[in-house]
């Protein structure tokens, strides 16, 4: 089940992606749907801003999520999902179309996306208190 079903409201934002191959530092394999990282916007100083809860759900050439667990291509698109309120914040004020930024897994750079369009940011509800929801918040 999306993150769409389960919480009742669209995602975030929507990004282009690249995983690197692995001689760029990216995956042996590309992730599978329901793949977790952080994520990092260009030209900032991680050890300054730290890095930002926001999970992509993968899309097929028509725009629809592959299954769970189901491999994902290594470019693409992506749905995004802030994940803390306390994050939130922070993103409502950086992203917008065209904004660069970086799937992270251990403060390393795995691939890399750009913002194609904002779509519940501003709008979706608070993240529900702990233990309230099984989706991304």
């Amino acid at each position: 089940m999306s993150y769409e079903e389960r919480l009742g409201f669209p995602c975030d934002f929507k990004v282009e992606y690249r995983f690197y191959e692995e001689s760029e530092g990216g995956p042996a394999d590309p992730p599978r749907q329901g793949y977790r990282s952080d994520f990092a916007f260009a030209g900032d100083d991680i050890r300054l801003t730290g890095l930002y809860m926001i999970w992509p759900e993968f899309e097929n050439d028509a725009g629809d999520l592959f299954p769970e667990d189901h491999g994902v291509p290594r470019s693409g698109t992506a749905r995004m999902w802030v994940v803390s309120d306390e994050a939130r914040r922070v993103v409502r004020r950086k992203v917008r179309h065209g904004v660069r930024g970086f799937f992270m897994e251990d403060g390393r750079r795995v691939a890399e996306a750009v913002v194609t369009r904002v779509v519940g940011l501003h709008t979706n509800p608070p993240a529900p208190a702990p233990g309230e929801s099984s989706g991304p918040r």
